[in-house]
């Protein structure tokens, strides 16, 4: 059973998507073939998150994104966390990724490398709940222990990621989500009504 509307919409919901909000980081700049893009339906109420996932230049490694263009910056101190609102999805593992760092560029161009915090999750359902406590540190796809905790009053970006697992998923996908939201805390929910 979905859960109640959320009331602080990202992207989507209330807030229609934008396709220029977005831009792909795949894993071409490692040298791999991957692509990923975010297509709006022509009332901008669905985004399609979709592309194709190559593992042969990376032997068996791979990933495509979509992430949030700078600067972002929202203060989601007082919510418990993320939920997508899935409009229909193609049984494959995706991960939500949040920053609160913007990176800096280097000489080539491309950008540093920062902490990410990553939840992984194949939709089966209508929406998708994520918890602050459940987006595990990473650093450069590998977990990060000694990350310091997510500065949720200055989330940076958010993105979604489709990734190869090494070896354990490939090809075209696809994810359609209706909203990216801040789910309200209960003492929000509270100091609204």
């Amino acid at each position: 059973m979905a859960a109640e509307e959320p009331n602080f919409y990202l992207f989507g919901g209330l807030k229609p998507w934008q396709e220029h909000a977005w831009s792909a980081s795949d894993d071409r700049v490692r040298g791999g073939k991957s692509r990923s893009y975010l297509v709006c339906s022509p009332d901008s109420s669905v985004a399609s998150f979709r592309g194709t996932l190559d593992i042969t230049a990376l032997g068996g490694a791979g990933f495509a994104s979509q992430r949030s263009v700078d600067p972002q910056s929202w203060d989601l101190f007082d919510y418990q966390g993320l939920r997508l609102g899935i409009e229909q999805g193609d049984g494959k593992k995706y991960t939500l990724v949040v920053k609160d760092d913007i990176p800096s560029k280097r000489e080539d161009g491309r950008d540093e490398s920062t902490v990410s915090w990553e939840y992984d999750f194949v939709p089966t359902e209508d929406e998708v709940s994520v918890s602050w406590e459940d987006f595990k540190p990473t650093y450069r796809g590998k977990p990060k222990e000694d990350a310091a905790p997510l500065r949720l009053d200055q989330v940076k970006s958010i993105g979604i990621m489709m990734r190869s697992h090494f070896g354990e998923q490939e090809g075209s996908f696809r994810l359609d989500l209706k909203y990216i939201a801040a789910i309200p805390s209960d003492k929000k929910e509270e100091e609204e009504q």
